[in-house]
């Protein structure tokens, strides 16, 4: 399952995956709304069972597994280290589109967000390369 990580504009942080539905988790720290996240999703899980006899199927008998993938505005905040304005240059991005996506001014599509992880990923390859 694929779980997004949102930065709140209380600077803490939220959890939520589309397919299981009200799954949210939250707290001061990534790490802190990482473990309420599973902790609501087991909780999820066995209200279900309780009300319906089975196991949700996202469930898979306990081995479920969790993909946790940041918001812009997330990423930004994790780690502040990486300039939007640079950082959109480097990918080819008009790098006040990037700003606004940073402080979520704007949505961005899909196809967009498929864009930008593409081309971080070029990055990170040829980064991979470096050695000192």
């Amino acid at each position: 399952m694929k779980a997004i990580i949102e930065r709140g504009t209380d600077g803490g942080f939220a959890i939520y995956a589309e397919e299981v539905s009200g799954a949210f988790g939250s707290g001061e720290t990534e790490q802190e709304a990482k473990n309420d996240f599973v902790e609501v999703l087991e909780e999820q899980a066995e209200y279900y069972q309780e009300q319906t006899g089975n196991l949700p199927d996202w469930y898979n008998g306990g081995k479920y597994t969790i993909e946790y993938v940041y918001d812009l505005s997330a990423f930004f905040e994790q780690f502040p280290f990486i300039n939007a304005t640079e950082f959109a240059k480097a990918i080819g991005l008009n790098a006040s589109l990037m700003r606004k996506y940073k402080r979520k001014i704007v949505p961005i599509s899909d196809k967009q967000k498929a864009r930008i992880q593409s081309n971080y990923n070029a990055i990170l390859n040829r980064m991979q390369a470096v050695t000192f």
